[in-house]
């Protein structure tokens, strides 16, 4: 089986997944960062007709608006053999435990390669309680996410 993935991940790689007729791929990811590590599944569903790009991470839909602030999933972009997706946040000024944050917003661009799992994140922080913690600018990190199921077609879609 695993033969198999590794063939259909190559072929995938040199031709278009929309010419495949695929809209779902899905992987299991981990990053570790010092001592700690934390597993997740990813999910992607690649932009057709009248429905946008989605990415789901154990099941939570990335597109996300409250009274706290927005994250938008802007793009899903397959750009052989990486898979390009660009996410964006803004958050509104805060205060927590008596420490007032001003607005914030982070940019986050990440390059997944589905044939190796490596996955390198790129995001710009802006203000906020995360420019206050982890730093204005631009922070990189990468994970490794591997190909769960074979890439597939959604039902609704197949119609």
């Amino acid at each position: 089986m695993t033969l198999l993935k590794s063939f259909v991940c190559v072929c995938l790689s040199v031709s278009s997944l929309a010419a495949w007729g695929v809209d779902v791929l899905e992987f299991q990811c981990k990053r570790t960062e010092k001592d700690y590590v934390e597993e997740y599944e990813m999910k992607l569903t690649l932009a057709s007709g009248t429905q946008k790009a989605k990415v789901f991470l154990d099941g939570r839909d990335l597109d996300q608006s409250d009274e706290f602030g927005k994250q938008e999933v802007k793009s899903i972009t397959m750009a052989r053999p990486n898979i390009l997706i660009a996410i964006e946040a803004s958050f509104e000024p805060e205060e927590i435990m008596n420490v007032a944050y001003p607005a914030g917003k982070v940019s986050t661009l990440i390059t997944l390669d589905p044939i190796s799992g490596k996955l390198r994140k790129v995001e710009k922080i802006q203000g906020g309680i995360l420019g206050a913690s982890l730093g204005n600018g631009t922070h990189v990190s990468e994970e490794v996410c591997l190909l769960s199921k074979m890439p597939y077609k959604t039902k609704e879609q197949s119609k």
